[in-house]
C-alpha cells in the first residue's frame, strides 16, 4: 500500500467536515496510536453509522471480565476474522492482540491455525466456538455455550464471546465491500519492544 492508495471504495470526508463529536473521537485516536487506523476514515462516510459501530466496539473489546481478557477478546476477532479471510481485520486486530497479550508470536499463530496455537483448555473452547459461529452458524448448539461455561466463563462471558463474533462479522464484512486496506503501522507493532 502507498499513500496514494484509496483507504475505501466509498467516499472519506475530510476529517475538518465531520460533526464535532467524531473529529474528536478520530483527533484522539490518532494521538493515542500516533495514526489513524484506516477504518475509522472509512466509517466516518457515515457518521450516525460510525458513532453505532464506535459504541458497540468500545462496550464490547474495551473490558476485563475474570472469563474473557482484552487481549482474549482481540483473539477472538483474529480467529474470526481470518477464517472470514479478513485481511483489514487479522492485521489490525493482530496487532492490539499482540499488545494487549504482551505476545508478538500469539496472533500469527491463531489467524494460521487457532487449533495449533498455544493458548489454554478455555481458550481453545472459546476459539472452537466462536470460529464455528463465524463459519457455519448452524452448527453452534446450546451443549457449545454450556462448554464454555464450564471453563468459568460467565453468562456475561458467553454473550460476549457471541456478540464479539457477530459484531466483526459485521466488520469483515463492511471491510471486504469498502475494501480497506490495513494502515503500515499495524504490522510491526507488538513485535519489537519499544525504545
Amino acid at each position: 500500500m502507498t499513500a496514494a492508495d484509496p483507504i475505501s471504495r466509498f467516499p472519506v470526508p475530510a476529517r475538518a467536515d465531520l460533526p464535532a463529536d467524531l473529529r474528536e473521537r478520530l483527533d484522539t485516536v490518532e494521538e493515542k496510536s500516533g495514526f489513524l487506523p484506516n477504518v475509522f476514515a472509512a466509517l466516518s462516510h457515515r457518521p450516525e453509522e460510525a458513532r453505532a459501530f464506535f459504541a458497540m466496539h468500545d462496550a464490547l473489546m474495551d473490558k476485563d471480565t475474570p472469563g474473557l481478557s482484552k487481549a482474549d477478546r482481540e483473539v477472538v476477532v483474529v480467529a474470526t476474522s481470518a477464517a472470514n479471510d479478513c485481511l483489514y481485520c487479522v492485521v489490525a486486530h493482530g496487532a492490539i492482540a499482540r499488545v494487549r497479550a504482551r505476545d508478538p508470536y500469539l496472533a500469527d499463530q491463531v489467524a494460521v491455525d487457532w487449533r495449533k496455537a498455544p493458548v489454554d483448555p478455555r481458550m481453545h473452547a472459546v476459539l472452537d466456538v466462536a470460529v464455528r459461529l463465524a463459519v457455519s452458524p448452524v452448527e453452534v448448539t446450546a451443549a457449545d455455550l454450556d462448554r464454555l461455561r464450564g471453563h468459568g466463563l460467565s453468562e456475561d462471558d458467553v454473550w460476549d464471546v457471541g456478540m464479539i463474533v457477530s459484531f466483526f462479522a459485521l466488520s469483515n464484512r463492511l471491510a471486504h465491500w469498502a475494501a480497506i486496506p490495513p494502515n503500515p503501522e499495524f504490522f510491526l507493532m507488538g513485535r519489537v519492544p519499544r525504545a
